[in-house]
């Protein structure tokens, strides 16, 4: 369990952010009927991943991380990194629930395009959500040499 836990949760934050990657190269203006379908399969990856880095994190904080618990609650660091991860999980609420809809208007339409002005704000939030994820391993890097 000591070995389960960390790899399930280094796998999960890898396919994390292989999926945002995707869903950022996928979603360009005049994104057609089949990206918006496949938009909302890789948002799901993204979804299922995510609870997996958190399940396994909070697992990894107060069961199998041998530096305890106590080492990772005293660190303002690491509720830096915790904070950050619920922010990038709020932000990816938005583009979740647009591709939903947009899903809706393809399966109930022969011809739906979203607008280039929605592209572009579900594109901003993907890339504020790249950003923050990448400042994430830097603070874990710091966490676990007892920086903070």
């Amino acid at each position: 369990m000591n070995i389960l836990i960390p790899y399930l949760h280094y796998i999960g934050i890898m396919i994390l952010m292989g999926a945002l990657i995707t869903e950022h190269v996928m979603l360009k203006p005049r994104v057609g009927k089949e990206q918006i379908k496949s938009l909302t399969k890789v948002d799901m990856i993204y979804g299922i991943s995510a609870g997996i880095v958190l399940i396994t994190g909070l697992l990894r904080w107060f069961l199998v991380d041998p530096k305890g618990a106590e080492f990772f609650t005293k660190n303002h660091l690491f509720h830096i990194k915790m904070t950050l991860f619920i922010v990038i999980v709020v932000l990816s609420i938005f583009p979740t629930i647009k591709f939903l809809k947009w899903r809706r208007r393809v399966n109930t339409s022969e011809i739906f395009e979203p607008g280039e002005k929605e592209v572009k704000k579900q594109l901003m939030f993907i890339r504020i959500e790249l950003l923050l994820l990448a400042i994430i391993p830097l603070l874990a890097v710091l966490v676990a040499r007892g920086t903070g």
